[in-house]
This record gives C-alpha cells, sequence and structure tokens, in this order.
C-alpha cells in the first residue's frame, strides 16, 4: 500500500465518524450524506484491509484498530488546521512563544508589542509570564527573557538591559525617611532571591535588620504592596519609570545595587529561524534606543 493513494476525505470522514460515534452526525459537520460517510469508511478500510468501526444494531463502536488510528488523525488535522490559520491576508504567520519574567514584561515589553506587531505583520508573537521560573523545552518556548547572572544549564543568554535595585515606596512612607537607617523601622518587602536587602545595607554602610514583611515572587507584585503602602520594596526603577513620574511610587535614596540584569535566553538546541532573529535585533535595537535617550 503506498501512502500517497490513502484518500483525504476517507480519512477525513472516518475521524469525523470516530468522534461522533455516528456516520449521521459525522455527515452534517461534513456537509454530505451519510451515505456518503459509510461509503468513505468502508473505501479506507479496504485501503487498509481492516475493519474500523463494529456496525452495532443502534449504532457504530471502534474497533481497535480505529481507537489506534483515531489520535494519529486528530493530531494531524489539528497541526494542519493550525498552520492554514497562520495565513492572514495571502501572507503566512510565524507564531513565535516568548516567555517574559513579570516585572520586563509590564515595565517594558507589553507596551511596545503593538509597534513589533507593525514593523513585523507575519510574526504572531503568543506571551507567557513566567516570573523567572521557566522550562523552556517543556513549555515550547522559542524564547525566554529572565532576571540573573545569565548563567542556566544548556542555555544561551544574550544580556539585554542592567537592572539594578533600589528602594521604591509610596509617597506617604517616603516622607518619614529622614535618611537611609530610618528604613530599618520600616517593613521591607522582598523578593524570593535572598540578601538583596543586606547588600543594599552593606552598600549604604548601615548594619542590616532582620528580614521582616513579606515575600514576593514577583517585583510587580512587590511593588503593587509597596505604591498600597504596605512596606518598601527592593527593585528596579528602571521597570517603574511610569509609577515614578506619576508620583505614585518614590525612589527615596539614590543608591543602587547591582544583583542581575535581563538576558534574552533560549535553549542551545533551539536553531534561531527567521522569526526570533527578527525578535532578537527589534528588541535589542528598541533597547538601544532607550539607553541613548
Amino acid at each position: 500500500m503506498e501512502r500517497a493513494q490513502l484518500p483525504l476525505n476517507a480519512l477525513r470522514a472516518f475521524e469525523a465518524a470516530a468522534r461522533h460515534l455516528n456516520f449521521t452526525r459525522a455527515a452534517i459537520e461534513l456537509c454530505v450524506s451519510q451515505g456518503a460517510v459509510s461509503h468513505q469508511v468502508a473505501q479506507l478500510e479496504r485501503r487498509l484491509g481492516t475493519r474500523l468501526f463494529h456496525r452495532l444494531p443502534r449504532g457504530i463502536a471502534l474497533t481497535d484498530d480505529g481507537q489506534a488510528l483515531v489520535p494519529v488523525l486528530a493530531d494531524a488535522f489539528d497541526r494542519v488546521g493550525a498552520t492554514l490559520d497562520r495565513y492572514a491576508a495571502g501572507r503566512f504567520q510565524e507564531v513565535l512563544h516568548v516567555g517574559v519574567v513579570g516585572t520586563f514584561a509590564t515595565g517594558w515589553l507589553l507596551e511596545r508589542l503593538d509597534a513589533f506587531a507593525h514593523d513585523f505583520p507575519h510574526i504572531d508573537v503568543r506571551v507567557s509570564i513566567n516570573n523567572n521560573r521557566v522550562d523552556l523545552a517543556g513549555e515550547a518556548l522559542d524564547y525566554a527573557i529572565r532576571f540573573g547572572d545569565g548563567a542556566w544549564h544548556g542555555t544561551h543568554a544574550e544580556p539585554l538591559a542592567a537592572a539594578p535595585l533600589s528602594p521604591l515606596c509610596a509617597p506617604a512612607v517616603a516622607a518619614r525617611l529622614t535618611d537611609a537607617a530610618a528604613l530599618t523601622q520600616e517593613r521591607l518587602l522582598r523578593s524570593y532571591r535572598a540578601n538583596e536587602w543586606t547588600r543594599w545595607f552593606h552598600a549604604a554602610g548601615i548594619s542590616a535588620p532582620s528580614p521582616r514583611g513579606p515575600m514576593f515572587d514577583s517585583s510587580a507584585l512587590m511593588v503593587g504592596a509597596a505604591m498600597a503602602g504596605l512596606g518598601v520594596a527592593l527593585a528596579p526603577p528602571s521597570m517603574f519609570t511610569r509609577e515614578l513620574s506619576a508620583e505614585r511610587l518614590v525612589q527615596p535614596f539614590p543608591l543602587e545595587i547591582d544583583a542581575g540584569r535581563y538576558w534574552l535566553t533560549r535553549l542551545f538546541s533551539r536553531e534561531e529561524g527567521a522569526a526570533m532573529r527578527s525578535f532578537r535585533g527589534w528588541m535589542i535595537g528598541e533597547l538601544g534606543q532607550a539607553g541613548r535617550g
């Protein structure tokens, strides 16, 4: 049997009949007669040399061979449909899957995605938030944007932007911070990365207080709590420029510490396609312009 001789209409008829376990409902879905579906399925059974359905007095049931064929065909038709959906206005849409640490997403990327879509209308970007915990292979990501030192096993990491940390708080809290030592009397909001506050106090020449206050897995959430007056966050001011400009958030002291940067990462085993190269080049260009500005 040659694969090229397998009739596509018969495969489609079988897949629909298998989902409905009913030739009549399959015929309605495919806009053909019930007899046409029955004929197509019988033709496929003859080509394969096996029975795919048990014909019962009140319907049909899949045979073992039919059960084995269903997921293969369903996956194939789904993949064909997904590929056809990627054509828009006569052009093929390349899909790009990007995982992004939440703070970088809300503080920089999301507001610029419209500009990327304008420059690269053939690339369909799918964004997921990972808060620095990401499985590139398991989540089928092309890229992941992370915060840290760039050392992730099996991963190529390209530096994107520095992100020094500094205390950030609500205006009412900032009003009572007469000097850096006054911070020791405040609730210090913490990230899951240890010793960041200790490092900041050391840089300020002050003995660090014992850690206290809520812990967050996202700087964006932590700064939201700080704006609500729940304490002082240690976060990158560069990701909260809108809030600082609107004076909903205050950076009471200029001292900043370097605890890492943002990186564009991909698996070493993931070859860069055209869409990936376009996205990487666009990001580096946009960040370069922001830096010069």
